[in-house]
């Protein structure tokens, strides 16, 4: 699979949370494995591995009985969260192109003999696994988002934006705002209040990636070139209610 064809997973992609709790053929089991072995990540230099378990190995509050679970661990690093989200959101596309459901859990774990076992920090679960209801939307009207006017001030690049609006997030709170011109896209996470912080701001942090990933996907789609990168300007002049991520540069 090209990652490339992903653009046309992103206007049908839901979350599965019914499955069939046989496991998965191991050939297919590997042809996941392997996949998720060469996934792109979007800061080089962040120690990240990636781990399959199997039902009944992974549990916790609003979990879904799923037959497997993939782990994604990672050193903490300044852009750790944003930088896994990026890659899990390769294998979520990749699961739902070859025909299989996939569900976030952000407040699910690995048990204890599990998580013995990984040396580093647990950042996301993803249950797959053949799904037990109806896998893709049939419109992009099947989606609720907020409307490009409400995440962006830029009028165009819509065909880059539009995916990243679509994107999956905690409780579908799509946290992201654009900025920028037609050469650059400046990318901000809102602010939460200290209650909210607990739960969320590392789970928003997480969520920019997967919509990141939606950014470069279109970008490849449409044969342009994706850098993600620092710019102080930008950093300095957040919208309001939002602090600044990073930088888009669509060549």
């Amino acid at each position: 699979m090209i990652q490339s064809n992903f653009y046309e997973v992103i206007f049908k992609r839901k979350s599965i949370r019914k499955y069939e709790l046989k496991p998965l053929d191991i050939k297919v089991q590997h042809e996941i494995e392997e996949f998720a072995g060469a996934v792109k990540p979007l800061y080089e230099g962040i120690k990240t591995e990636i781990r399959i378990v199997s039902q009944g190995e992974a549990s916790g509050l609003l979990s879904i009985k799923a037959p497997h679970y993939l782990i994604i661990t990672s050193e903490k690093r300044e852009g750790y969260l944003t930088n896994a989200g990026y890659m899990l959101q390769q294998i979520d596309l990749f699961l739902s192109s070859r025909g299989l459901g996939s569900c976030y859990l952000g407040l699910t774990r690995p048990i204890k003999v599990i998580k013995k076992e990984l040396e580093l920090e647990v950042v996301m679960v993803l249950a797959f696994g053949n799904p037990a209801e109806v896998l893709h939307r049939v419109h992009v009207s099947e989606f609720k988002r907020k409307s490009l006017q409400e995440i962006t001030n830029i009028t165009a690049y819509e065909q880059f934006l539009e995916p990243a609006r679509l994107a999956p997030s905690a409780t579908n709170s799509q946290p992201w705002y654009f900025t920028g011109d037609n050469e650059k896209i400046h990318v901000y996470c809102v602010k939460t209040n200290l209650l909210k912080a607990l739960v969320y701001e590392k789970l928003n942090k997480f969520d920019i990636g997967i919509a990141l990933y939606h950014l470069a996907t279109a970008a490849r789609n449409f044969h342009r070139g994706f850098e993600f990168v620092k710019e102080k300007s930008a950093e300095s002049n957040p919208p309001k209610g939002y602090y600044y991520i990073g930088t888009v540069v669509i060549s």
